[in-house]
């Protein structure tokens, strides 16, 4: 990996670079099938360090696919981090991934604003009509101002931290973080914890608690979630999401929900009953199922509780949306994040309402060529897996587009 003041060619004739905003997973697989194309891509992190957001992650973390189906382009996962890599050997990975493809990678620089290059006419080209060469404007940390042939927007899909406006939450007395900030359950041991939130990291932190000895955790629930099992016989859920996530999608809800009765107890006496709308439909939303990594267990027996959703605080005491009211001494809000895209690149119409981008991967928004997106999508088939193959579509647009 190289570190160095960032590349600007001054010919006047040279061709730009691409740029790729954003040094995690995303960002990296871009940059080197960009470059196994002869075509210069230039990583902007903000952060010190490539991958710096899977540092932050809690520390039991694993991923919920296998290392052979979460390995970015050229350089396949070590056999040694087993079936399920942890959040240390993502980290690692990711560091030998940019060293092993000698990628540009300059740290400590965040893009704040992207904008089309000015034609001759002094008109954005959008159209492409004035002349110009559809190249992108960076507006960078320290005033700098970049110019690549294409951008590629990689800042992930967990980006800010979102805890909702509840009312009375300035005056709660008692312990409030978001989900990124939590990294062990061992620093919660005696004490009665609420998790906010039923997706996969709100699942793992109250199983992670219980775990490390709290003394009560109940698990706030807005949403029923769908919750399958990461692998049944050997038979990692991801493989299943692979053979069907092409079918039509009430077919996939019909046999989601036959699966879950084979494979899950009903937990409907505990707070979790089987959610009345298809598991494949929600993740058409943005919804993806929880893989249990003990939650149902834990659930069944009664080492987590469930209550109801969060409505509001009112002094040390959390109010739920079916009236009770109880007293946590510390709150974990597992309960998201947004895109932060807005500043970026809102200004260009290539958002929906959302927030998210309007296309992705090998795809440039109509009004926006040479602007590309990867990384914003919750695939059921598995985020890296579908990261790897956008790098690999993506390139070939963009040099399709530089021939």
């Amino acid at each position: 990996m190289l570190e160095k003041p960032i590349p600007q060619d001054s010919r006047p004739h040279a061709r730009h670079p691409v740029y790729v905003v954003g040094g995690g997973p995303g960002g990296l697989a871009a940059a080197q099938a960009l470059r196994a194309r002869g075509i210069r891509a230039v990583v902007l992190e903000r952060s010190p360090r490539v991958g710096d957001s899977w540092r932050r992650h809690y520390d039991r973390l694993r991923l919920h696919t296998t290392r052979k189906r979460s390995s970015l382009p050229g350089l396949p996962m070590p056999r040694s981090f087993g079936r399920w890599p942890a959040r240390d050997d993502m980290v690692r990975y990711l560091e030998g991934y940019a060293e092993h493809h000698g990628l540009e990678v300059v740290t400590g620089v965040e893009v704040s604003r992207l904008e089309r290059a000015a034609g001759p006419s002094g008109s954005d080209g959008s159209d492409g009509s004035d002349g110009s060469d559809g190249s992108w404007v960076l507006h960078a940390t320290g005033g700098r101002r970049l110019t690549g042939s294409a951008v590629v927007v990689a800042t992930g899909y967990n980006h800010t931290p979102r805890v909702p406006d509840w009312p009375g939450l300035d005056g709660f007395t008692g312990e409030l973080l978001h989900a990124c900030a939590y990294r062990s359950g061992a620093a919660f041991a005696g004490r009665d914890v609420l998790v906010v939130g039923a997706g996969n990291t709100g699942a793992e932190l109250a199983v992670d608690l219980v775990e490390n000895g709290a003394a009560r955790v109940r698990l706030a629930v807005r949403t029923v979630p769908h919750i399958v099992r990461r692998s049944t016989a050997g038979w990692p859920a991801q493989n299943t999401a692979i053979l069907v996530r092409r079918l039509p999608v009430r077919l996939v809800d019909r046999l989601a929900r036959a699966m879950a009765r084979v494979s899950l107890p009903d937990l409907s006496a505990h707070g979790l009953p089987r959610p009345d709308t298809g598991l494949y439909s929600r993740v058409r939303e943005g919804a993806i199922p929880v893989q249990d990594a003990g939650l149902v267990d834990a659930v069944r027996r009664g080492r987590v509780e469930v209550v109801a959703a969060v409505d509001g605080f009112d002094g040390a005491e959390v109010l739920l949306a079916d009236g009770s009211r109880i007293t946590p001494e510390a709150v974990v809000a597992a309960t998201g994040y947004v895109r932060g895209l807005e500043g970026l690149v809102g200004h260009l119409g290539v958002l929906d309402d959302r927030g998210l981008p309007t296309v992705h991967g090998p795809r440039s928004p109509w009004n926006a060529p040479g602007l590309f997106f990867t990384g914003f999508t919750t695939p059921i088939s598995g985020t890296l897996r579908e990261l790897a193959r956008d790098a690999e579509r993506l390139a070939r647009a963009i040099a399709r587009a530089a021939a």
